[in-house]
């Protein structure tokens, strides 16, 4: 695996200081830029391994684990995708993208919970009442939804990425197929005006009921904007629909690869711009204004952005997806599998293996605790004086 030769950790190192003095951010996104910094470092200690042939020794730095982590989001994807597969049902399945517009922007930054939450549910209750209509589908369906909040600029841009089968179960329990053999699942005009419709009512009922003050004109410069919902071509081979789902579900707002170059002022980047033929450019940001749009895709702490719903969620599935079972009948109970199983069957190496002989497998001979901040370290240093005195 190629190791970037910048990340998001150099920009925080450089000039989280200066941000924090600057933005005053959030609480909890002070707390994910402190992980992120600390992320496979001394100060979150280690694993110390030595070869069982060679003696060969290396040093293991623990990973922070923060959802929002460039380098601690690989096994976590692997292992999502080994659970989904057990999930698909023998069908074809599609990609849609519903999109909020720019102009709700200001709230989304200031209320992401209400806002997402909001945005989760009109799109629920946009893809449900079009199912349910026999003109459309007449059947129940069920579909997998992943929240993004950012753009290839890092600039905000909420939108849900849907991965939904083709089709779905009638009340017979019988499979309906989408129009066109599954081609397409409803119209993307209708669903935009009904999707939009169901986002303002949801919006004028949380604002009230939350004595939230609505900006002026908020909803008719709404209703004047084209809300996007996007349908991709149809995805064929049910097992590359979780491969290709499982890029979106554990995605960050960058990854370490984009950066070209770090320095103590600046951030240099690649992105997409889809507006003028997908074509691959570069931007460069101060320091403080990156890592001020990286934090505005960082959710707050709890905010499930993975769900799952109608007959793929968790309450409803086992109706339609029989769980597997062993020679006796006997239903297989799913394990979550260790992150060296991961490593060897879905990233091709062995984390095991000595890198220097090959042969010999690395053992576990030492482990090193996260070391204090420094002021823990002072205190502890002074009561040890005082105890000595």
């Amino acid at each position: 695996m190629n190791t970037p030769a910048f990340e998001v950790a150099d920009v925080i190192r450089y000039s989280g200081d200066e941000f924090i003095r600057k933005c005053k951010p959030l609480g909890y996104h002070k707390g994910v830029l402190t992980a992120l910094k600390q992320c496979r470092t001394e100060a979150l200690g280690c694993h110390i391994y030595q070869c069982s042939d060679c003696g060969h020794t290396r040093i293991a730095y623990h990973s922070c684990r923060n959802r929002h982590c460039p380098k601690c989001q690989q096994v976590d994807k692997e292992r999502w995708i080994m659970d989904r597969e057990a999930d698909l049902l023998p069908v074809g399945y599609l990609h849609m993208v519903f999109t909020l517009p720019e102009v709700l922007n200001p709230l989304c930054l200031k209320y992401p919970v209400m806002m997402y939450n909001l945005l989760f549910h009109a799109v629920r209750d946009t893809l449900f009442t079009f199912a349910a209509d026999p003109k459309h589908l007449g059947a129940d369906i069920g579909y997998v939804a992943v929240l993004h909040s950012w753009g290839q600029t890092l600039a905000l841009h909420p939108h849900l990425h849907i991965i939904v089968p083709a089709g779905g179960f009638n009340i017979k329990g019988h499979w309906v197929n989408a129009r066109g053999d599954g081609n397409f699942l409803f119209p993307v005009k209708a669903l935009s005006s009904v999707f939009r419709a169901k986002y303002r009512d949801g919006l004028k009922t949380a604002l009230a009921e939350q004595g939230i003050q609505r900006p002026r004109d908020l909803l008719e410069q709404m209703m004047l904007r084209n809300w996007v919902v996007y349908a991709k071509e149809p995805l064929g081979d049910p097992r590359k629909v979780i491969e290709y789902l499982g890029r979106y579900a554990h995605r960050i707002a960058i990854s370490n690869h984009r950066l070209i170059n770090v320095t103590d002022t600046n951030v240099t980047f690649r992105y997409k711009d889809y507006r003028h033929g997908n074509l691959q450019k570069e931007m460069t940001l101060g320091n403080t204004e990156f890592l001020r749009r990286f934090c505005m895709h960082i959710l707050p702490p709890g905010f499930v952005k993975i769900r799952h719903y109608g007959i793929l969620s968790s309450r409803r599935k086992a109706e339609y997806i029989p769980k597997p079972k062993d020679e006796n009948g006997q239903k297989i109970a799913r394990s979550k599998p260790a992150w060296q199983q991961v490593c060897r069957e879905r990233l091709g190496f062995d984390p095991e293996k000595c890198p220097c002989c090959g042969s010999g497998r690395m053992k576990v001979i030492g482990i090193v605790d996260p070391r204090p901040p420094p002021d823990q370290l002072l205190l502890a240093w002074n009561q040890r004086s005082e105890t000595r005195f």
